[in-house]
């Protein structure tokens, strides 16, 4: 994918993750410091152009963007090992993620069926890429686990291959 919807975090909530990072790095596993910034993605797609963008960015401006409770520990059952803290689904959560999808709908090009609504698992990736000793090294380095209160700081569009973001929304 070209281009992810992302939500940023606050810096409290950056920097908690960032602790998380160092905690896995610390116990040998790769975390994803350094490449990019803590984040969970609501969308992505080969391209999102600057109609969608814009479209996005007035449904944004009418919504209240809730909090995220990154609660659950986990792993992906594909073949990319990818260790994550699982967010808390609410109504709150699934109606913005409905209202970005309906103002993306027709506006991109190939979307991922990924974070479509009721595919999308919202979730900020700890490490990906990753062996299962490493897996099962990530999960004991990060025991007992807590969940974090992720205040959103920003709503950005992402390419996902330069890694430049332009703001959709600040909170």
């Amino acid at each position: 994918m070209a281009h992810a919807l992302v939500f940023f975090f606050d810096d409290r909530t950056e920097s908690e993750i960032r602790g998380l990072w160092q905690r896995l790095d610390d116990a040998g596993v790769p975390s994803p410091a350094g490449k990019h910034r803590p984040h969970v993605a609501l969308a992505a797609a080969g391209s999102i152009p600057p109609a969608a963008r814009k479209a996005v960015r007035a449904e944004l401006e009418l919504l209240s963007v809730p909090d995220l409770w990154l609660h659950t520990l986990g792993t992906f059952p594909d073949e990319e090992r990818k260790l994550l803290l699982g967010a808390v689904v609410d109504a709150e959560l699934l109606a913005v993620h409905s209202a970005v999808h309906d103002a993306l709908a027709g506006r991109v090009q190939n979307p991922s069926a990924y974070y479509f609504p009721g595919a999308w698992i919202p979730h900020c990736t700890l490490a990906q890429g990753i062996t299962d000793d490493q897996l099962a090294t990530g999960f004991r380095a990060l025991q007992p686990p807590t969940a974090v209160r992720a205040a959103i700081g920003e709503v950005a569009i992402v390419d996902t291959r330069t890694g430049e973001s332009e703001t959709v929304l600040l909170r």
